[in-house]
């Protein structure tokens, strides 16, 4: 039996689209943060089971959800992500054959009017289908599903429709920088003024020069200057947990 989970927190552009993607699973559970908008009445209507909890952060959410199941297998997906039909056949296929723990998936993104194929989000693989028990969801944000066993690729793509403006964009990192701010806070990570500095420039040049992100154009430059200041933020928060003990 396969679970496919969705967590979701005022998603009422996207989640439609995302569940009826979902339609091969056995079951659908979304997982809420107390959405204020038409989230939940659009996913009963859909037939999918919702389950409320208040999320302190990504990670654990997924691994709380993971505590309701019973089900053999998970597979996770976000609101704003469709799996195309190839995926979910090569889904089905790879649990009749049953010969891994899990199963990376590759994830394009479509942003701006344009598909990325380069930069921080080209050629991207997350580990989002896997035998339950076989591992737990590690990191407050950016999280990775860490599980014992073998792994294997499938084919098909996990299409991703993040941020459709820049100010989505902007509240996105900002929810990000802060929560990673406080998972360095809480392992005892310091910094100072020459990462505050210097960081988000290595990113930038990372992802623009190293990565080919100017390949994708002006969105490439748009996406690759947001991630350095999401670098910036949380260097800047994480600066500010120290100077308020």
């Amino acid at each position: 039996m396969l679970t496919a989970v969705v967590l979701t927190k005022n998603e009422e552009k996207n989640i439609e689209r995302c569940i009826n993607s979902l339609g091969f699973c056995n079951e659908i559970i979304v997982v809420d943060d107390e959405s204020t908008d038409d989230t939940v009445k659009i996913t009963k209507n859909l037939g999918a089971k919702i389950l409320s909890h208040k999320m302190v952060n990504y990670g654990d959410q997924r691994n709380w959800v993971l505590d309701q199941i019973r089900s053999t297998w998970v597979l996770f997906v976000d609101a704003d992500e469709i799996v195309s039909k190839e995926l979910a056949g090569d889904i089905q296929k790879a649990l009749i054959k049953n010969q891994a723990n899990g199963y990376l998936i590759h994830r394009v993104d479509h942003l701006w009017n344009h598909t990325f194929k380069y930069g921080d989000v080209g050629n991207v693989w997350l580990l989002r289908l896997a035998r339950r028990g076989a591992g737990l969801w590690k990191g407050a944000v950016h999280e990775t599903w860490k599980i014992d066993g073998q792994v294997s690729k499938l084919k098909g793509d996990l299409n991703h429709y993040p941020h459709p403006t820049v100010v989505e964009f902007l509240k996105h990192i900002n929810n990000y920088s802060t929560l990673k701010a406080a998972e360095f806070h809480e392992s005892g990570r310091k910094t100072n003024i020459l990462e505050i500095i210097f960081a988000p420039i290595w990113r930038f040049k990372c992802l623009y020069i190293f990565k080919l992100g100017f390949l994708d154009g002006t969105a490439g430059f748009v996406h690759a200057m947001m991630m350095s200041f999401y670098v910036f933020l949380t260097a800047g928060k994480l600066f500010m947990y120290d100077r308020h003990r």
